[in-house]
């Protein structure tokens, strides 16, 4: 594999401008740079090969190729991906059919997981595509507190589309601390007449 920096003798400028630790910044010929690499046990890196001269640092290339590639990837790991869980709904589907996939969008929508619930037509079924559109408003109403809707219903060649998207966390009520302070002082007033009768 070719290495993606130029480094010691494969750097081909005349002079280079020099940075790094332990060493005088600026402009040497490219011989100086080398050696003062050399001097410290270190190699002399091109970081910056489009500057005029060359940028060319004095540091530790595989500690420093190491730091590289654990630079991108702790970038690729806070690329979120976005998780797409697909809900399939006939326009005749039951009540209890209906309840399970619920459950099953629920569990998806608290994993943080987008939600493309469709209504599948087969055959002549395409002339109940009302019923498919008040089945999937009426999925996307039973999950309102969980999800929020994309896309409303929209017909696409023999399927129904809608899109839900999980909604931010609600932020946690502060009710149940103010109660029991409320409590506190009822059960704290006699502990001190004890004492007093002790």
């Amino acid at each position: 594999m070719e290495e993606p920096f130029k480094i010691n003798q494969k750097i081909t400028a005349r002079e280079v401008r020099l940075v790094g630790d332990n060493i005088e910044q600026g402009i040497y010929s490219i011989e100086q740079a080398r050696r003062m690499a050399q001097e410290q046990n270190l190699d002399l890196v091109e970081i910056s090969p489009t500057a005029v001269p060359p940028v060319c640092r004095v540091i530790d290339y595989s500690k420093f190729k190491y730091e590289q590639k654990k630079k991108t990837r702790e970038l690729k790991a806070k690329q979120t991906k976005v998780v797409i869980k697909e809900i399939r709904f006939g326009p005749n589907t039951d009540d209890h059919d209906f309840a399970f996939k619920l459950k099953h969008a629920q569990e998806f929508l608290k994993e943080g997981a987008k939600i493309k619930a469709y209504v599948h037509f087969v055959g002549r079924s395409i002339v109940f595509k009302e019923r498919g559109e008040i089945l999937l408003l009426k999925f996307a109403q039973a999950l309102e507190d969980l999800a929020k809707v994309e896309q409303l219903p929209k017909l696409e060649g023999k399927r129904m589309f809608l899109y839900l998207a999980p909604k931010a966390a609600a932020p946690v009520k502060k009710a149940a601390p103010k109660e029991a302070g409320k409590d506190a002082p009822k059960e704290a007033k006699p502990a001190p007449a004890d004492k007093a009768a002790e």
